[in-house]
């Protein structure tokens, strides 16, 4: 999706994918700003990671405790910190990593426009406290939901989140383990559905699907996880994570480029990868 939108932004880069093991990830952040790299998108584990290895990072970035995002920045001859994809000729030798998230506004975009839910005064289950659902739960929070559970499978690090968003938004309602009523969205935020004869991540005897007025799931390959499969089979409107990585990438280059990011062409280029529609 992101070398269909270089091109329709008329720009003569590349975007490409690196396989980087953790122990190496300094030096490869560091490699690319050397080789005069326009930024980086990070996976798991790096986002966690890359915290602590850029320059410099985003006040967002640093309250969800991931990087997503890698902009390399060089300094004007104003003094002024602008990214490399803006620089013609050579790139100035002074030059910066800022690190960004886009996933967290990722998340809420999607849900708003892909299941027409507005996030402020509602009652949500979250599957998995890892570090996509700590982002997921933190971002939610900060959204404005009126109450919030938080359900893993160590509930020490689902506790850990809920002591978190107590002490941030104390507004929200939040507290581990399944609620007894209905919620408006359950959001899988783990990796349960991933691979072939994955079970659904959640204890359906605690609660059922159909308890909820929508569901969500990060993943997106499959596009139907069972997950989603036993809340449609409820009735429960749904939609998978292919939005979110839509936003989140389409958010990281406009922060690469500056200019607002081809977001349908991107979308059409991602589903074909993806499903090959």
């Amino acid at each position: 999706m992101q070398n269909a939108a270089l091109a329709a932004l008329g720009l003569d880069w590349r975007y490409l994918a690196l396989e980087v093991h953790p122990d190496d990830l300094r030096s490869a952040i560091q490699g690319a700003k050397t080789m005069g790299f326009i930024g980086l998108n990070l996976t798991v584990p790096h986002k966690l990671l890359a915290v602590d290895l850029v320059d410099v990072i985003d006040p967002a970035a640093k309250m969800w405790g991931a990087v997503n995002t890698v902009r390399f920045e060089a300094l004007d001859s104003k003094g002024s910190w602008r990214p490399v994809g803006q620089f013609t000729g050579e790139t100035p030798k002074e030059v910066r990593s800022h690190g960004f998230n886009t996933d967290a506004d990722a998340i809420t975009r999607s849900i708003r426009e892909d299941l027409g839910i507005e996030l402020r005064g509602i009652t949500v289950l979250l599957l998995g406290a890892g570090g996509a659902g700590r982002v997921a739960a933190l971002k939610l929070a900060a959204a404005g939901v009126a109450q919030l559970y938080l359900v893993n499978r160590t509930m020490n690090k689902a506790e850990e989140i809920a002591r978190e968003i107590r002490e941030r938004n104390p507004e929200v309602k939040i507290q581990t383990g399944y609620p007894t009523g209905t919620v408006d969205l359950v959001l899988n935020a783990t990796s349960l559905g991933l691979k072939a004869g994955d079970g659904i991540p959640l204890d359906a005897s605690a609660f059922s699907p159909g308890r909820a007025g929508a569901a969500y799931d990060m993943i997106y390959r499959p596009a139907e996880t069972p997950f989603l499969a036993a809340a449609k089979a409820a009735g429960v409107r749904t939609a998978n994570g292919v939005g979110m990585l839509l936003y989140q990438g389409a958010r990281a280059l406009e922060l690469w480029t500056g200019r607002e990011a081809p977001v349908n062409v991107m979308r059409e280029a991602l589903l074909k990868n993806i499903y090959g529609g």
